[in-house]
């Protein structure tokens, strides 16, 4: 039987999917280090690891990993929103301008993103924060079933810190089972 023709998107897709299952066996082997490896590392070992550290994340900006990143500590987050001018939550009725209105931020064409999290005191809280491209950057993370958190904004990306949180939002790994909504005990 004949392969399907993929898309290249798709192929993509699918050698992904196969890294990340060779990866997993590796893990489940009880050696996966993530570790560039020594002597005692075979080729194929120090090839895998590689390959993991490749599929850690997928790069986004506000992720850690760069030099000037390295001292903000993560933000733990529920879940996160995205508000845009041409695209709008589903479940959300209200349009960008009326949405950016109630927030009390002026519309902007990149849009916001809306960081649901807990004050220092557990208290629910929403940031109101211009990195857009790092919750896109999440999201590609989240949707792979890979725990990825920002770095704490820089002042200037915090617009407004309103109490509660704002919906409907995506739900984060860490978010969905620290409220129990992953079906897992």
């Amino acid at each position: 039987m004949p392969r399907p023709e993929l898309s290249e998107l798709d192929h993509l897709r699918e050698i992904e999917r196969l890294a990340q299952a060779v990866t997993n066996a590796a893990a489940a082997e009880g050696w996966l280090s993530f570790a560039s490896g020594g002597e005692e590392v075979t080729s194929l070992q120090r090839a895998v690891n590689q390959l993991a550290r490749g599929l850690r994340h997928y790069h986004f900006p506000g992720d850690g990993c760069l030099e000037e990143e390295e001292d903000r500590p993560t933000v733990k987050l529920a879940g996160v929103v995205v508000l845009r001018p041409s695209a709008m939550p589903t479940g959300m009725e209200e349009t960008y301008q009326e949405a950016c209105a109630r927030l009390g931020v002026e519309p902007r064409p990149e849009g916001w993103a809306l960081w649901n999290t807990w004050s220092e005191d557990g208290v629910r809280v929403t940031m109101i924060v211009s990195a857009v491209d790092t919750t896109e950057g999440l999201l590609e993370n989240w949707a792979r079933n890979r725990v990825a958190y920002p770095v704490t904004p820089v002042p200037s990306q915090i617009v407004q810190v309103h109490q509660g949180w704002s919906g409907p939002m995506i739900f984060s790994p860490f978010g969905a089972k620290k409220l129990g909504l992953t079906g897992h005990p």
